[in-house]
């Protein structure tokens, strides 16, 4: 197939180009190279070093004509976006609508990565995709807007268009800063010695599932029938006091972390229900986090 990938240079990125061009396809990686790096792209990748809200995103994707466009460039830090809203949202919106016409021209289908946690708030049980949805963050509501673009094109113009909702993915390259998750700081601070952090008392649940398996749940999706929208997640809380634990078991240190003021913006509870990917798209986190865990660290160290 002829692929088109959307912040295919960052963290998720770069490992469904990775897995992409194992299977023999043609991937054309369009990237800012904001966050993203080109160490992070293997052999085989055609970059297009351009912002997704430019003009000429239509163009390349005009000529590229892909098949799929897996559409993972985005604004994801929770923190900036209550900082900088007007910039969050031109990112995650304006740039969602531009790639939307990009695969219109090209008559291709896209996979949309939206965010599980940010956009259903607090739950109280993991959060199925047909829970009301009330985000919290700027982040998470303008990812709930790329949903509703998407869906929007899928009734104007018949499209397939997919969005998978991702849990706290973690695993190697991806950074400890921007759109870090909590693992690549702690991995990484205790690597180099560093005092950790934990805001809030740290009884805060999150699902973690490993990038790899992501990666697998992106392409079941580009393959479903139909549009739609799946969880991809393990479905399992995990509180981030137990994450320390278990990141500096990994990394073979001993130190207790220290505690500062909850962050505006930042969820209680965050854990998502892969019922309906499992059911539709045979799809299922295989790695336990303590396995993930050892691969990213090995990854770091």
């Amino acid at each position: 197939m002829r692929v088109m990938v959307t912040g295919g240079a960052g963290f998720i990125g770069s490992h469904l180009v990775d897995a992409l061009l194992a299977r023999g396809d043609e991937v054309h990686v369009v990237d800012s190279l904001a966050t993203g790096s080109r160490d992070n792209l293997g052999e085989g990748a055609t970059l297009h070093e351009l912002d997704i809200r430019d003009d000429g995103l239509g163009e390349i994707a005009a000529r590229v004509r892909p098949e799929v466009v897996f559409h993972l460039a985005a604004q994801a830090d929770v923190g900036t976006s209550v900082e900088r809203p007007a910039f969050d949202a031109d990112v995650n919106v304006i740039g969602t609508v531009r790639v939307l016409e990009g695969a219109r021209v090209a008559r291709a289908r896209v996979v949309f990565t939206s965010t599980g946690g940010a956009i259903y708030g607090e739950c109280d049980r993991p959060a199925r995709e047909e829970d009301e949805l009330q985000p919290l963050s700027p982040y998470g509501t303008s990812k709930l807007a790329g949903e509703e673009y998407l869906a929007t094109w899928n009734r104007l113009y018949g499209a397939g268009h997919v969005a998978c909702r991702l849990a706290n993915v973690y695993g190697p390259r991806q950074l400890s800063k921007l759109e870090g998750g909590v693992i690549a700081i702690f991995l990484d601070r205790l690597r180099d010695g560093q005092e950790t952090v934990i805001f809030g008392d740290g009884k805060q649940t999150r699902d973690f599932v490993y990038v790899g398996d992501v990666v697998a749940g992106l392409l079941a999706a580009s393959a479903s029938p139909g549009g739609g929208v799946y969880n991809l997640g393990t479905g399992i809380a995990v509180d981030i006091r137990e994450v320390h634990r278990l990141c500096a078991q990994v990394a073979g240190a001993e130190q207790e972390p220290q505690f500062g003021p909850a962050r505006s913006g930042d969820l209680q509870n965050s854990v998502v229900d892969p019922s309906r990917a499992a059911h539709v798209l045979d799809w299922r986190a295989d790695r336990t986090l303590a396995a993930g865990l050892a691969e990213t660290w090995s990854a770091v160290r």
